[in-house]
């Protein structure tokens, strides 16, 4: 009998040295990646802050000197800080979407990359709301958004769908940190995770919306235009993960396997199908012969756009072609068609805003002024022949220093959080 008690007394020792062992080597895991990071992110940290501040001081130029800096008009009133807002939209909800689906649906993930998806659609969705922020004219019309707001515009609703967005993606990231830690519940983890899907879903809806119930611009109004948004943000948001768990894996910060990345390799290349599909009925339905939008067509395919339009078709087309090949699923390789299916992206998004402008809803809509348009003295035809809209520098300056932000929250969140995958993921 002895000898049967001391043993059960050496294997509970043994039992609680190794839940200690493991205890411990999480709490290092934990320590590692809070502390992770050597001269290159640093580096990388300083040149994103200083973009930032160069960003600034172009802003405080724009405010000083006042929009007609820009390149927009009154015939084209927006331009590359909404066409970016969209863009940034569509890559948060899509890293969103990534993380939260295989815990809302109790499925199994994609390696243990959803800290990383979230904190990617954290930067992204600053990124965006920084874009509406520049695009404002002046800081006061925030203030202004609220104090003398129109819940009845899709304007108003976006902006509070993108801030709610914002503050549940961090909600969300901090329950995913908490969970593993054992202070929040898998139960809770999945009903946020519900919620987060549904309220990524949402947000590309409403900013659908906003184009997509303006009867006034033909290729705006179109009930396609909300589940386009979300195709597109399922895109641009998947390739993004492949890219940024790509590097992440080469700079060693975390352990991917490669059956994971072909994994999401082939939902990308669903997706870029789907959103390709969803484009071709589109087209078909304004070209048919006998349709009002044969002119719609003409300046996507032939026209001013045309270069957008066949960057975006072969783009994705190439980026389909990789994530569907067996030989051509390596890490370079998908990282290239990622990066092609987010260039393919941001071309819909210019095609989508410019031709909206680019067709005149009047022939004759009244005197064409300075105000109206820096091609003034061209006439009509100097107007809408090419481009109505092509960005200033000073443009571009801002905007790099808005998606400067985006990259400093990231690089920060990497350097600073527990966003590498714990032993159980």
């Amino acid at each position: 009998m002895a000898d049967f008690s001391s043993g059960a007394v050496l294997d509970d020792d043994l039992d609680l040295s190794a839940a200690q062992g493991r205890k411990k080597a999480r709490a290092a895991a934990g320590a590692k990646a809070v502390s992770w990071g050597g001269r290159g992110l640093n580096v990388a940290i300083g040149v994103s802050a200083v973009v930032v501040v160069a960003g600034l001081v172009l802003w405080a130029m724009q405010l000083s000197g006042g929009m007609v800096q820009t390149g927009m008009r009154n015939l084209n009133s927006w331009g590359l800080y909404i066409t970016s807002f969209m863009f940034f939209v569509g890559l948060s909800a899509g890293g969103l979407i990534i993380s939260s689906v295989p815990k809302a649906f109790g499925v199994a993930g994609f390696g243990g990359i959803s800290k990383v998806a979230v904190m990617s659609s954290i930067a992204c969705t600053v990124a965006a709301i920084g874009m509406v922020v520049v695009d404002l004219g002046q800081p006061a019309r925030l203030w202004e958004l609220f104090a003398y707001s129109n819940l009845g515009s899709p304007l108003m609703w976006d902006i509070l769908v993108l801030g709610t967005y914002l503050i549940l993606s961090c909600v969300y990231l901090w329950a995913q940190v908490r969970a593993e830690a054992g202070k929040v519940s898998r139960t809770v983890l999945r009903v946020i995770s519900v919620v987060a899907l549904v309220c990524a879903v949402l947000v590309h809806s409403v900013t659908a919306w906003i184009f997509g119930l303006q009867a006034g611009r033909e290729m705006w109004h179109t009930a396609l235009l909300a589940p386009w948004f979300v195709s597109s943000a399922l895109v641009c948001g998947t390739a993004l993960v492949i890219c940024v768990a790509v590097a992440l894996r080469g700079a060693g910060y975390l352990k991917w396997e490669q059956a994971n990345l072909v994994k999401l390799a082939k939902l990308l290349g669903a997706f870029v199908m789907v959103d390709l599909y969803f484009f071709g009925c589109d087209l078909l339905t304004e070209g048919f012969p006998g349709g009002s939008g044969l002119e719609v067509v003409a300046m996507l395919t032939t026209g001013p756009l045309a270069p957008y339009f066949w960057v975006e078709i072969i783009g994705c087309a190439a980026c389909a072609v990789i994530c569907f090949t067996p030989a051509l699923r390596r890490g370079g390789l998908l990282v290239v068609g990622s990066l092609l299916a987010i260039a393919g992206i941001f071309c819909k998004r210019v095609q989508l805003l410019v031709g909206g402008f680019q067709l005149a809803n009047l022939d004759m809509p009244g005197p064409l002024t300075a105000m109206q348009h820096p091609a003034f003295d061209m006439g009509l035809s100097g107007i809408y022949g090419p481009m109505v809209y092509w960005p200033t520098p000073l443009e571009f300056g801002v905007t790099l220093g808005v998606v400067a932000l985006g990259v400093l929250v990231f690089l920060l969140g990497v350097k600073l959080l527990p966003l590498r995958p714990t032993d159980g993921e």
